[in-house]
């Protein structure tokens, strides 16, 4: 009899779970436009990559838990999954999926970034195209209020995951041991986000699940094996080929880049690690001719990789609080030499770029396979040229290598970094299974 009842949902378009009508597949234009809209604004405001990392989580996981409280077939909500998450009802109103998923969008993101009104009006930009293809009405204001009431729940959330504590801790203070990290020029900038460890984990049982091996013991002497990885720095980065400078400069993704013109100091605005990650989630849904329900899912499974990745490599950057290659050189190889990169500000091991990209690697290859090929054009806007890779994991290498090149990570950090970033990505696979199918 069971046979037949499911045959005949089936054939209905009405699924088991609830007996919901079946959502047609929706066009993943819009989406691809907010993330753009949202990139772009906080650039602008040059955001941490860290912070970065939890603007992006919030604001995807808003749009895409609008639509599993709609009923959209094939998605799971995280109620239940993600610590303290229990999820929103938002009634039986009829309402279009996609207004109400970018209303969610917009409600969330609008309070998460510095710039509330360029971001606000440049999606009031595309709602209000989206809302031209639809009729007025009853459909159209209940769209609006459930996004917002999606897109409340989940500020309200995100305000118990400690961030607004970390805000009020007191600075952090400079470590008087030999070996440990110092402020590196032109800006010798304070620390950033010491406390990070402490923001709540979305899949991890704690910031240390995952620490990758210790880093390697500080030693002045010329024999030791830390002076022989601060010299390969060294070696590396005073011999760069043309294609070893093109792979630094296309995955620097340094929002702190300061230019210094004579007495004049100004940022250079770019994209942070994470976001780097989020437009290739973007670009591969869209290259798979994803719907608005596919590439929602892509995006948020991508933005909880890059988010608890960072949340694991902080904990251990200021564990070890290591030196810079840029500090150690200057100290004892070659007191006037400089990296083709400029030093982030904060501790050196290990490598950001290693464990996010290969987190975000890890999630992506579970989803769309590990023979992936395709362009990045995500560095396009900032005048450089397109990269191609075989695969999701390709790609992650060579974001990884690009710091050796760039003079500001030893070997240790790239390496045991990607192996760190891997196995928080499958934390996030095996914790969030259902969510991949």
């Amino acid at each position: 009899m069971r046979i037949y009842v499911v045959l005949l949902c089936w054939l209905l378009g009405i699924t088991e779970a609830g007996f919901s009508q079946k959502q047609p597949p929706l066009d993943a234009a819009p989406l691809y436009k907010a993330q753009q809209v949202l990139t772009d604004v906080m650039v602008h405001d040059i955001f941490s990559p860290p912070v970065a990392s939890r603007i992006y989580v919030y604001t995807h996981l808003a749009a895409y838990e609008l639509l599993a409280a709609a009923g959209n077939t094939g998605i799971y909500s995280f109620a239940g999954k993600l610590p303290g998450w229990s999820g929103v009802a938002i009634g039986k109103s009829d309402i279009d999926p996609v207004v109400a998923s970018l209303e969610a969008f917009r409600v969330t993101g609008r309070q998460l970034v510095f710039s509330e009104q360029q971001f606000s009006d440049s999606m009031q930009v595309l709602m209000d195209q989206l809302i031209k293809e639809r009729k007025p009405g009853k459909k159209l204001d209940a769209s609006l209020v459930a996004g917002k009431l999606v897109g409340d729940s989940i500020l309200a959330w995100a305000g118990r995951d400690r961030y607004k504590e970390t805000r009020s801790i007191r600075r952090y203070q400079l470590k008087k041991a030999p070996g440990t990290w110092l402020p590196t020029p032109p800006g010798y900038m304070a620390a950033v986000e010491p406390n990070w460890k402490q923001i709540r984990c979305l899949t991890m049982d704690s910031a240390a699940a995952f620490r990758p091996l210790q880093a390697t013991d500080f030693s002045t002497e010329k024999e030791s094996r830390f002076y022989k990885e601060a010299l390969e720095v060294y070696t590396v980065c005073t011999s760069l080929t043309e294609e070893q400078k093109a792979i630094a400069a296309f995955w620097d993704c340094n929002p702190f880049h300061i230019t210094m013109q004579g007495h004049l100091n100004f940022a250079t605005k770019k994209i942070s690690p994470g976001g780097h990650w989020m437009q290739i989630a973007g670009l591969a849904s869209s290259m798979r001719k994803a719907s608005f329900q596919q590439a929602a899912r892509a995006y948020t499974l991508t933005a909880i990789a890059v988010f608890d990745a960072f949340i694991s490599c902080w904990e251990e950057k200021y564990h070890s609080q290591l030196i810079r290659p840029e500090t150690y050189i200057n100290s004892h190889i070659n007191e006037s030499w400089r990296p083709m990169l400029q030093t982030p500000p904060f501790p050196e091991y290990p490598s950001g770029h290693s464990v996010v990209s290969s987190a975000a690697a890890t999630v992506l290859t579970q989803l769309y396979g590990d023979d992936f090929s395709f362009v990045d054009n995500t560095e396009r806007p900032y005048g450089l040229p397109d990269r191609r890779f075989a695969s999701f994991r390709k790609a992650s290498e060579e974001a990884a290598i690009s710091r050796l090149y760039g003079g500001i990570h030893y070997r240790p950090a790239i390496e045991n970094g990607l192996v760190q970033g891997r196995r928080v990505g499958e934390q996030v696979i095996k914790k969030l299974e259902p969510l991949f199918r």
